[in-house]
């Protein structure tokens, strides 16, 4: 199974109330869904090859709209064979479409309203939403760290990245072919990302794998002079790393106090830097002279308040 096949499953188990439902189903069928006149009515019909994502959306409709919905399997026979889980919703077409803001009597809407998006959360599921559509991530162990979300409209595009950037996710859209691709490229926005989603254990395999393959890799690239003094440093770095990312899930380094708060993230933008160099860095970013007692005073304050969340 993939990374990307992880985040998805994992979305789809996340608790998420029924505004927030409406949005990430919003998003899956804007991305993701035609829309077809026949002898019988309007129907809607939505694909995925993720077994996980066509359950979830299979599910929540039903339990939205209550309505006839089937799910069907179509089995590739070109390249890898995956299978294309195929739902169609029979009755009740326009209705729902209108009512996830898709629709209006004036014709199809770009973007969503506030009807929809109405709060922080349903941003959260509508971004989860168009991630189950069109969205992958690279696993981290590969050498570059990458996360993208496509689509056909380009109003779309601009709108997800908008959204993105709302929690600072640095995302950005490019053309592919004739598709727009909004993506993240930074290892911790993509961490940023899934933690957002709800993607809770995908982020902390994600951070784990992204750490030790770092880790590694900043190895090979010491002399052999310097290999014990710069494997402390990491090792200190990467526990420091590890004590910040509990804070975050679970107090959030907002309700730290200000100067822990700015080591923190002078911490996080700089990852393998020794303690004089984080001095520097936070010299550069805050106009404000530290020593490397004092850095070193607010990490382990820092680590004391993650060892009270781990207890």
């Amino acid at each position: 199974m993939s990374f990307t096949s992880d985040v998805k499953k994992e979305i789809c188990l996340y608790d998420w109330n029924d505004e927030c439902k409406k949005a990430l189903l919003s998003a899956f069928l804007q991305l993701s869904a035609s829309l077809h006149f026949t002898s019988e009515g309007t129907a809607i019909s939505a694909q995925t090859e993720n077994v996980s994502t066509a359950k979830y959306i299979y599910q929540i409709i039903k339990e939205l709209y209550q309505v006839e919905t089937q799910l069907s399997i179509i089995k590739k026979m070109k390249l890898k064979k995956n299978n294309i889980y195929v739902i169609r919703i029979k009755t009740k077409a326009l209705e729902i479409l209108k009512d996830l803001d898709i629709m209006n009597d004036e014709g199809l809407n770009e973007t969503p309203s506030k009807k929809i998006v109405k709060n922080e959360d349903c941003v959260r599921a509508y971004l989860a939403g168009a991630f189950l559509s069109n969205g992958s991530v690279n696993s981290p162990v590969k050498s570059n760290y990458h996360l993208e979300i496509s689509t056909t409209h380009t109003a779309l595009a601009k709108y997800l990245a908008k959204q993105m950037n709302r929690f600072h996710l640095s995302a950005k859209v490019t053309k592919r072919r004739n598709h727009e691709m909004v993506y993240i490229k930074a290892s911790d926005k993509i961490s940023d990302f899934l933690k957002i989603v709800g993607a809770s254990n995908s982020l902390f395999a994600f951070e784990d794998t992204r750490i030790q393959r770092d880790f590694m890799n900043s190895l090979t690239r010491l002399d052999n002079c310097e290999l014990a003094n710069e494997v402390k440093t990491i090792k200190a770095a990467q526990k420091q790393l590890e004590d910040i990312d509990w804070i975050d899930n679970y107090g959030g380094l907002e309700n730290l106090p200000e100067g822990l708060q700015r080591v923190a993230y002078t911490r996080k933008e700089h990852p393998e830097a020794n303690l004089n160099e984080l001095c520097q860095f936070y010299e550069e970013q805050y106009n404000e002279s530290i020593s490397k007692s004092g850095i070193r005073h607010r990490l382990n304050k820092i680590r004391d308040i993650a060892q009270d969340y781990k207890r």
